[in-house]
């Protein structure tokens, strides 16, 4: 579904030297599966991201989508930023904004309101469809951006850090509420994340990233059974281990950067 072939970036300055974010990643995501990224502070998830999303153009190598190659943002698929709170429009009710990309797409009124409605419940937002981005909490604003992205139909949804300030409680919701719709969708997500048991708990597949200029170093295959339950799932041996693996591979890969104390 999503391929990334030996992707390569490089950022030039102003004062002709450049700085390479990405050395050369490829990896596959096939379609309806849950894979994450995740990677020392600083190595370039957003970069990858950005190169995917056809929002950055690679300095080599290639990203396709069903075998397109993406030098533009595809219209089958949606990025979900971590700043939710600057994607909504505030003059919008939480109906209009999770209507805006059906809009685009000229879908008729009555069917952009049944699938509003539709997503809105899904990640539990009934009832709030008359109010206000701003009469909202944090986590209850970043959920009608993720049922935003949703109602518009993506293959795709590529996700950035998209739980990363909310408090503790309500991340662990949101993730619950996000493997619920993906779990009636079967949506592709490549879902960045610093955060390492969120990338356990929610994936099929993990991507450990080096330090910058990034590359892959591990690949984690999942068989956690679902649906997953934030009390024994992640109790579960075999999460543990997925988890140690990877925090010691990042911090194996920090200290290779910063060096001895």
């Amino acid at each position: 579904m999503l391929r990334v072939e030996h992707l390569r970036k490089e950022y030039s300055q102003l004062s002709g030297q450049s700085t390479l974010a990405i050395e050369d990643i490829s990896l596959d995501v096939a379609r309806g599966r849950f894979a994450s990224i995740v990677g020392p502070s600083g190595c370039g998830k957003s970069t990858l991201l950005m190169c995917m999303a056809g929002l950055a153009r690679p300095s080599a190598g290639t990203v396709r989508l069903d075998g397109a190659e993406v030098t533009a943002p595809p219209r089958n698929m949606t990025v979900l930023f971590q700043e939710y709170n600057k994607s909504l429009l505030a003059w919008r009710t939480v109906l209009k904004n999770v209507r805006l990309g059906l809009e685009a797409r000229g879908v008729s009124r009555s069917e952009m309101d049944d699938r509003s409605r539709h997503f809105l419940d899904l990640v539990g937002l009934r009832g709030f469809e008359h109010h206000y981005p701003w009469e909202l909490s944090g986590g209850m604003q970043q959920r009608v951006a993720i049922a935003r992205a949703l109602a518009y139909g993506p293959e795709v949804l590529l996700m950035d850090e998209p739980f990363g300030s909310l408090d503790a409680l309500t991340r662990l919701e949101l993730e619950d509420a996000l493997l619920r719709v993906w779990d009636e969708l079967k949506t592709t997500i490549l879902f960045v994340t610093h955060d390492l048991e969120e990338a356990v708990y929610l994936s099929d597949e993990i991507y450990v990233l080096s330090a910058r200029p990034c590359r892959i170093v591990l690949r984690i295959e999942s068989t956690l059974a679902r649906p997953r339950d934030q009390l024994t799932t992640r109790e579960h041996p075999e999460f543990i281990a997925h988890r140690h693996e990877i925090y010691a591979r990042i911090r194996g890969e920090t200290a290779r950067v910063s060096g001895p104390a």
